[in-house]
């Protein structure tokens, strides 16, 4: 998942003078701009759950500069529903998620408003990712970053912040609770929320709207993730946990369950009708976790798989990958006699699709080749195969360690995707590979010593955090069932005392208003 500082230093300077000038825009009341993304940001809900005193309300705030903050974002309203359906006793109220591209929705101008389309140019040249993410990093970046922000985004991100969770025509009705999946979504969001709880009087103190981040990087993180004034940081990993409290984040702040990552990755799927402790390991690989079965629903051949994924935007030289890896098994299946099969998942890229499908590309007789685009069930294919290639995205290494599928890094972008090689290393379920030629080899190398797989899968495991997802959202969901029951009660933005000493009542290591 993407951290995007960047972008915003490119301009930096420029942005900064636009917003001391008297400036239309920024008196503008903005409104999103009616996007696909906008327009599945919410969560639909009947409509008289909107006038329903017994759902409880959270934003969350993201962008779409790569797929894995919205697919966290969708992941934990998904939990919510799950914890509702399953767990009622405990979450009795449902919770309604106002999910929104802060940027792309009400950014006032360029580049914030461009981030989607900036971050994939940026993406493409890693050299230039590297020059602004460590920039990004300094002492002087994160000034500037700052400083930018406030100044030019204050007033559109108010209404972002103020909307009808229900109807974000309107700015009627406030979420009971913020959550931030994305890097640049901590510091101006708890700076308006201070202003809009203390009617105005200061930017820095007087909140009493919950606020978490959930991050959603893994084995590295820009400093821009970890605020001191959150009420929780949840973290994936002891790195960031670190790097959390070098950002001032104290540990009481701080929680560690792991990454929040797609329904089908849950512990024993998607199946929530009894609870885990009432199933075993066994019951779940003869289920939905078999291998056979797996394959057969996808029209796969049931034999040993290799999957090379190009992640949700396609990109990472997909193509030069499968034919190196191609040529390689039908090598291997020539030698040995043996079958092999490969899937690839070219995601959006559609010309990557057409390259290697029929007619453009004839794999031969010696292999099974399966080429998909976007797919939604990718813990299944996760599931049929043995081995995985794919750029070292924090979500997809999550998910595959939940599969126990030993992994081949191709790529990653520098800075936080860079500590994913150490973290899928060090915990033995995979490597990094530079080459194509290198990863055709690796492929070979592994399948040639099928115990070395098996040890792979088995830290693969170990290192996997099935319930994650469901520990984060029943923690928020205890945090904003309490604002709103301190909202029913009249504990509005001027009852700051009574709402402090009620949330350190129950132990919840918020940070400082």
């Amino acid at each position: 998942m993407k951290s995007y500082t960047g972008i915003t230093y490119l301009l930096s300077v420029g942005v900064v003078a636009t917003a001391f000038q008297p400036s239309t825009v920024s008196r503008q009341v903005l409104r999103p701009v009616k996007t696909q993304a906008y327009k599945q940001s919410s969560t639909s809900l009947l409509s008289s759950a909107a006038a329903d005193e017994d759902v409880a309300t959270i934003q969350i705030l993201m962008s779409d500069t790569g797929g894995g903050h919205r697919a966290s974002a969708n992941a934990l309203r998904d939990a919510f529903n799950v914890l509702h359906e399953t767990e009622p006793d405990r979450f009795p109220l449902k919770i309604h998620c106002d999910i929104v591209d802060i940027y792309t929705d009400y950014g006032p101008f360029f580049p914030y408003n461009q981030y989607v389309a900036l971050y994939k140019i940026m993406a493409e040249y890693s050299f230039l990712w590297k020059w602004f993410y460590e920039f990004g990093s300094t002492p002087l970046g994160l000034w500037l970053n700052e400083n930018a922000l406030e100044l030019s985004c204050f007033e559109p991100f108010q209404e972002c912040l103020t909307r009808n969770p229900f109807d974000s025509s309107k700015n009627d009705k406030r979420a009971d609770m913020i959550v931030s999946v994305h890097p640049l979504c901590q510091d101006l969001p708890l700076k308006i929320l201070s202003s809009l709880d203390s009617n105005g009087a200061s930017r820095s103190e007087g909140r009493v709207t919950p606020f978490v981040t959930v991050v959603t990087d893994l084995g590295g993180a820009h400093p821009t993730w970890f605020n001191e004034g959150v009420d929780k940081c949840f973290v994936p990993s002891d790195v960031l946990k670190k790097a959390a409290m070098d950002r001032q984040v104290k540990e009481n702040q701080i929680v560690q369950y792991g990454l929040p990552i797609r329904r089908g990755f849950w512990r024993f799927g998607a199946d929530y009708t009894g609870s885990p402790e009432e199933q075993d390991e066994a019951t779940e690989m003869e289920g939905v976790h078999h291998k056979p079965t797996i394959r057969e629903s996808l029209g796969l051949k049931d034999m040993t798989t290799v999957l090379i994924v190009g992640g949700g935007d396609g990109m990472g030289g997909i193509i030069a990958q499968a034919q190196a890896v191609g040529e390689k098994l039908q090598s291997l299946a020539a030698s040995k006699n043996e079958n092999y099969q490969m899937v690839v998942v070219c995601g959006n890229n559609k010309a990557a699709q057409t390259t290697l499908s029929p007619p453009q590309t004839n794999w031969g007789a010696d292999i099974e080749v399966n080429v998909q685009g976007f797919v939604n069930n990718m813990d299944e294919y996760m599931r049929a195969s043995d081995i995985l290639i794919t750029k070292a995205g924090p979500g997809t290494i999550a998910e595959a360690s939940i599969c126990g599928l030993p992994c081949i890094l191709s790529s990653f972008l520098p800075g936080q995707e860079e500590g994913n090689v150490p973290y899928v290393e060090e915990n033995g379920f995979g490597c990094y590979r530079g080459s194509v030629d290198g990863m055709a080899e690796t492929v070979q190398e592994w399948l040639a010593s099928p115990s070395k797989l098996e040890q792979m899968r088995d830290n693969a495991l170990v290192a996997a955090r099935p319930d994650a997802t469901l520990d984060i959202a029943r923690e928020l969901a205890d945090m904003v069932y309490v604002r709103k029951e301190e909202l029913k009660k009249g504990g509005g933005a001027n009852s700051k005392k009574e709402t402090q000493t009620k949330t350190k009542s129950i132990q919840y290591g918020m940070g400082p208003f």
